[in-house]
C-alpha cells in the first residue's frame, strides 16, 4: 500500500512542479507589470517636465536712465518705484531692431521680453539707488513662447547651412536671391507642404459639401411643409415656413459661395504645381522657409530651383554676394497661421541666439516665485510654503492625538462595547472619502467656526481628522508588537501603569509610530479633494508668510496649471509632479529607514 502511495506522489510531481512554475511564473508577470506601469508613468511626467528646470534668459544692456526713472533727482522712494522701467527694456528692444515700423510690429517685438521684466528691474532700483544713471548688461526672462520656440516645442526645424554662392538684392523691402540648383530641397519642401494643402483643401470642401446637402434636404422638407400649409390655408404657418426657408436659402448660398473660394484657391495651388520648374507660391497654409544672412531673415514668398523672392523681416545690414557657409536656410514644419509664435518673432529670437543673447539657464523663479498668469514668471514657491505650514499644522494636531488617543485605546481602556464600537468608526473613518472631510471643514470649521477661508490652518485642520485613523491604526499596531514581558517586567519593579506605558513601552513602539504617521504626513501632502472645498484653490501669487495667509498646497497648484492652455504650463504642471514625487518618496523611503534603524525584533 506505502508502494503505491509512493509511485501515485511520483506520478503527480511533474504536475506540481509544473503548477509551482506557472506560479512563480505569474508573480513575476505581475511583478514585471506592476514595475513597467510604475516606469511609464515616471518616463511620461519626466519626459514632459524635465525641460521645466531650464529657461530661456535674454541678455539686454538696460540704461537706468535718471530722466525716465527720477527727473527730479531727489530719490523720492514712490517717484523710483512708479517709473516706466518696462520702457526701458522696449527702448532696448528698439534699438537691437531699429528697422521695426509700426505698433502692431513694435507690439510684437517687446513681447520676446516676458511681461514681469519690468517688475525684476523696478525691484533691483528700489533696492539699489545707485543704479541710477548707470548701463547694466543684464539677463531678462523671455516670454514663455521664446522659451518653447528655443526648446523646439512650437514647431519642427529644420536648418541647413548651403555650401554654395547665392546673389542678393533688395528693392523696397523685397528680397530677390539668386543661386543657382541650390533650392532645390527648399522646392520639394514648399512642393509636399503645398501638395498637403491641397489634400486640406479637399477634405474640407468635402465637409462644407455635406453641410450644403443637409441644409438642402432641410430646405426640401420645408418646401414641402409650405405646400401642405398653403392647401389647407394656414396664414400663420405659411409666414413661419417662409421665413425658414428664406435663411436656408442664404444659408445654401453662403455654402456655395465658400465651397467656390476653396476650389479656385486649391485650383490655383494645383496649377502651380502642375507648372514643370515653375515657380512655387507659399500660402498661410504653407510650411514657413526663412532664410538667414547678412545680419537679417527674409521670409520666402516664392521659389524655383534657382531663384527666391522673399520679404525682410530682419533688415539686411549688407547685400554683398553670399559665399558657401555665410547663409542658413530654415524650414519650419508647422505653418504660421497654426501657431502662436509668428515667423517675424522666430526671426527676432534666431538674430538673438545668433548674439549669443538668448540662453538657456537654470530656471530659479520655478523654485522662487509664486503663482502667475504669465508662465515663465509662475512658480512653486507659495505652494511649497503653503503645503509646509498645512503639513506642520497636521503634524502638530494629529500625532499627539492620535498617540494619546491609541495609547488609552490599547493600553487603559475597558474591553466592552464601547471600545468595540470606538474602534469599529476609528476603522470606517480610514475608509471615508477625502471629499467629505473638505465638506466637513466648509461647513464646520469655515462656516461655524469662522476660520479664514484658503488658509493652511484649516487645511491642516481638515488633513488632521483624515489622517488620524491612519496614525491611531499605526500606533496601536506598534504598541501591541511590543512584548507584555517588558511591561510585565517594569511593573515587577514597582513602576505604576504609567511610567510603565511613557518609560518602556512607548519608546519602543515610537519606530512604529514615527513611520504611521511619515505614512500619514505623505497622504496628506498628496491630497486635493478636501482642500479644494475649503478654498485653497484660489489664484494666490504672494508667497504665504504664516499659517493664517492665503494659500494654496502643492496638489492643487498642478490641478490649477493643468487647466491651462498654454504649453508653457504643460511642462510646468510636469515638472511640479516631478517636485511632489520627489517629497513622497523622500518621505516614504524616510519611513522605510526609521522602522530599519530603530525597530527591534522580539
Amino acid at each position: 500500500m506505502a508502494i503505491n502511495n509512493t509511485e501515485a506522489v511520483k506520478k503527480t510531481l511533474p504536475r506540481r512542479y509544473r503548477k509551482e512554475r506557472h506560479f512563480r511564473l505569474i508573480g513575476l508577470s505581475a511583478i514585471f507589470i506592476g514595475l513597467a506601469f510604475v516606469f511609464l508613468l515616471f518616463y511620461n511626467i519626466i519626459s514632459k517636465g524635465y525641460s521645466a528646470f531650464t529657461q530661456s534668459y535674454i541678455e539686454l544692456p538696460i540704461t537706468f536712465s535718471e530722466e525716465m526713472i527720477d527727473p527730479k533727482g531727489d530719490r523720492d522712494p514712490k517717484v523710483i518705484a512708479g517709473a516706466n522701467y518696462s520702457g526701458l527694456i522696449k527702448k532696448v528692444m528698439r534699438d537691437q531692431f531699429p528697422d521695426v515700423k509700426g505698433r502692431k510690429i513694435k507690439r510684437k517685438l517687446y513681447r520676446i521680453v516676458s511681461s514681469g521684466a519690468g517688475y525684476d528691474l523696478q525691484a533691483m532700483v528700489v533696492n539699489d539707488h545707485s543704479l541710477i544713471g548707470q548701463t547694466k548688461t543684464l539677463w531678462l526672462l523671455a516670454d514663455d513662447e521664446v522659451d518653447m520656440y528655443m526648446k523646439g516645442y512650437v514647431s519642427d526645424v529644420e536648418k541647413r547651412t548651403p555650401d554654395a554662392e547665392a546673389t542678393v538684392t533688395v528693392t523696397d523691402g523685397k528680397v530677390l536671391i539668386q543661386s543657382r540648383g541650390q533650392f532645390t530641397g527648399l522646392v520639394e519642401i514648399a512642393r509636399a507642404s503645398a501638395e498637403e494643402v491641397i489634400r486640406q483643401g479637399d477634405r474640407r470642401i468635402s465637409r462644407v459639401k455635406s453641410r450644403q446637402q443637409s441644409v438642402k434636404d432641410d430646405l426640401e422638407n420645408q418646401r414641402q411643409l409650405l405646400d401642405e400649409a398653403t392647401n389647407y390655408g394656414h396664414v400663420k404657418s405659411i409666414e413661419r415656413i417662409s421665413e425658414v426657408i428664406q435663411d436656408l436659402e442664404g444659408r445654401i448660398a453662403s455654402l456655395q459661395s465658400e465651397i467656390d473660394a476653396l476650389e479656385k484657391r486649391v485650383a490655383s495651388i494645383q496649377a502651380t504645381l502642375d507648372i514643370p520648374d515653375g515657380i512655387l507660391q507659399q500660402t498661410p497654409e504653407s510650411a514657413s522657409l526663412l532664410i538667414k544672412m547678412h545680419g537679417g531673415v527674409v521670409k520666402v514668398a516664392s521659389l524655383s530651383a534657382d531663384i527666391i523672392n522673399g520679404e525682410s523681416l530682419v533688415a539686411l545690414k549688407e547685400t554683398t554676394p553670399l559665399q558657401p557657409g555665410e547663409w542658413e536656410i530654415l524650414s519650419i514644419q508647422t505653418p504660421e497661421q497654426d501657431r502662436r509664435f509668428s515667423d517675424r518673432s522666430i526671426a527676432w529670437a534666431e538674430i538673438l541666439k545668433s548674439k549669443g543673447m538668448i540662453e538657456s539657464k537654470f530656471n530659479v523663479p520655478f523654485f522662487t516665485h509664486g503663482d502667475s498668469r504669465e508662465p515663465e514668471q509662475s512658480g512653486i514657491a507659495g505652494a511649497l510654503m503653503g503645503s509646509f505650514y498645512t503639513l506642520v499644522v497636521t503634524l502638530l494636531l494629529s500625532f499627539p492625538i492620535g498617540v494619546a488617543a491609541a495609547i488609552y485605546l490599547e493600553e487603559f481602556a475597558p474591553k466592552n462595547r464601547w471600545s468595540d464600537l470606538i474602534e469599529v468608526n476609528i476603522n470606517n473613518l480610514a475608509a471615508v472619502p477625502s471629499i467629505v472631510f473638505g465638506l466637513l471643514g466648509l461647513a464646520v470649521f469655515i462656516n461655524f467656526f469662522g476660520m479664514p477661508r484658503s488658509a493652511p490652518v484649516v487645511g491642516g485642520v481638515v488633513l488632521t481628522l483624515m489622517t488620524l485613523p491612519t496614525i491611531i491604526i499605526a500606533s496601536r499596531a506598534a504598541l501591541k508588537s511590543v512584548p507584555p514581558s517588558i511591561r510585565e517586567a517594569a511593573l515587577g519593579m514597582g513602576a505604576s501603569r504609567m511610567q510603565t506605558i511613557f518609560h518602556h513601552v512607548l519608546p519602543l513602539a515610537m519606530p512604529g509610530m514615527l513611520t504611521g504617521s511619515i505614512i500619514g504626513m505623505a497622504q496628506a501632502l498628496g491630497e486635493t479633494a478636501p482642500l479644494l472645498m475649503i478654498g485653497m484653490v484660489a489664484f494666490i501669487v504672494d508667497i504665504p508668510g504664516s499659517a493664517f495667509d492665503p494659500s494654496t498646497v502643492l496638489p492643487v497648484q498642478i490641478y490649477l496649471w493643468a487647466d491651462s492652455p498654454e504649453r508653457a504650463f504643460v511642462e510646468r504642471t510636469s515638472a511640479a509632479i516631478i517636485v511632489l514625487l520627489v517629497f513622497l518618496i523622500t518621505m516614504n523611503a524616510l519611513a522605510v529607514l526609521l522602522r530599519k534603524k530603530f525597530e527591534r525584533r522580539w
